[in-house]
């Protein structure tokens, strides 16, 4: 048995990064700083070549996951840019303004990414009811579903996610994600019995030029994979099953 590594980049310094540490799978974005936002589509056709599977986030804008029938033209557009690259999959997720997750708008989603991998984003973790949630996620296809357990650390929301990969029963496979620490990263595993783990293994960097910031075009502080990170991650949980 194995714990599978995903790790989230939003550049190709990221991506080498993320593959030289032993990733076994890419979630490509952009602004990571931000969660992540849908990658550019230069930047997957790049990604496209990596060594390990990549899936690019749809997500068109910060903020929450409420979208318009505008907004989901843009987002189908975005999936059929990560077909035309060859990436592997997607990550969507949309939510009614009560937080349920919007059935309509993910059943368009998915349906427009027929043949590619889809999974399901945090906005499983607004949802009032997770197990109804994931339920919907189940009845849609969705293969994956990332969640924290609606806390803002997944160590936290512990129960929760342990709840759902019991409800889930192997039919949709489920991976902690959200504040994933190396230290912790077996204790997550072990609480939840996940055997996906989403985490960025990122550090904290500054612009090298103060301008950056002070003309605006960039935030003062950003965030870039780190290999050493994704290494370490990555030898931890190979040790879950050593024992």
């Amino acid at each position: 048995m194995s714990i599978a590594l995903e790790v989230c980049v939003s550049d190709v310094a990221g991506l080498d990064a993320a593959v030289a540490g032993g990733a076994d799978r890419i979630e490509l974005t952009s602004a990571l700083e931000l969660g992540g936002l849908t990658p550019s589509a230069g930047l997957m056709d790049v990604a496209a070549g990596a060594a390990v599977p990549v899936h690019a986030i749809v997500r068109p804008h910060p903020g929450g996951f409420v979208y318009d029938d505008r907004a989901l033209d843009v987002m189908i557009r975005d999936i059929g840019a990560a077909r035309r690259a060859g990436l592997a999959g997607v990550v969507v997720g949309a939510s009614r303004p009560d937080g349920r997750l919007d059935e309509t708008a993910l059943r368009r989603l998915v349906a427009a990414a027929d043949g590619l991998f889809v999974t399901l984003h945090r906005a499983f973790d607004l949802a009032p009811d997770p197990l109804e949630a994931l339920e919907l996620a189940v009845g849609l296809g969705i293969g994956r579903i990332l969640t924290s357990g609606g806390a803002v650390a997944a160590l936290d929301g512990a129960d929760t996610i342990a709840a759902v990969v019991q409800a889930a029963a192997g039919r949709v496979a489920v991976m902690a994600g959200g504040g994933v620490r190396v230290e912790t990263a077996d204790l997550l595993v072990g609480r939840t019995g996940v055997r996906d783990v989403h985490a960025s293994c990122s550090v904290p960097t500054t612009p090298g030029d103060p301008r950056v910031t002070a003309l605006g075009w960039g935030p003062p502080l950003m965030r870039r994979t780190d290999r050493a990170t994704v290494e370490a991650m990555r030898h931890k949980l190979n040790g879950v099953f050593a024992r």
